[in-house]
């Protein structure tokens, strides 16, 4: 009989270590609960006891360990991306690449005016790839702020910085753009992903 718990699957190469964050990623099936999964996983990472491992979701729904630690995760097409660290506030998030034929309407209703002019300038051929490139990069920051999108997509601005995107602007509630630190990457064919952490403020 097959073994019914849900199960976070990765291999070593599937995984990042990068400043003080350790993520990995593996398949996910679209409805099945996140925080089964990833439980064995930040339980090893961490060194700290599956049974003992504070995981909660907070008032806002995201996922929460206790004060040393924080973790992220993000879902999308049929991939899962989980990362953690001890002693910062952390926002990981993870996009499929396909069509996007909206993407500069999108941009125009929900980035800051600058990013949209930065967008329409590039080839066509590269926008799309560009669009989620800052894409990812806002919600990375959003959820590390523990609001996510409902707190504003035009609350931060990026500047294109050549193949990626660079914090130069955001809302007060964000701290200053220097106390982020952002990582880019494409953890598998077909999908981009950031990472977007500063200290813990005290």
């Amino acid at each position: 009989m097959p073994d019914a718990k849900p199960r976070f699957m990765f291999s070593p190469p599937d995984q990042l270590a990068i400043g003080p964050l350790r993520c990995a990623w593996g398949p996910h099936r679209h409805g099945t609960p996140v925080a089964p999964l990833v439980r064995p996983w930040l339980a090893t990472t961490l060194g700290i006891p599956d049974d003992a491992l504070p995981l909660r979701r907070d008032a806002h729904g995201r996922p929460r360990l206790d004060a040393s630690a924080d973790v992220s995760w993000s879902h999308s097409g049929e991939r899962l991306l989980v990362a953690t660290g001890r002693g910062v506030q952390l926002g990981a998030d993870l996009e499929l690449l396909r069509p996007r034929p909206r993407a500069l309407a999108l941009a125009e209703r929900f980035f800051v005016r600058a990013e949209t002019a930065a967008l329409r300038a590039l080839p066509e051929a590269t926008r799309e790839a560009a669009f989620v490139r800052l894409w990812c990069a806002k919600e990375a920051v959003l959820k590390a702020h523990g609001r996510g999108l409902a707190f504003g997509l035009h609350r931060l601005e990026f500047a294109p910085d050549d193949d990626t995107w660079t914090l130069v602007d955001c809302d007060p509630a964000l701290g200053r753009p220097s106390d982020w630190t952002l990582h880019a990457f494409a953890p598998m064919p077909g999908y981009l992903a950031s990472l977007a952490w500063r200290p813990q403020p005290l």
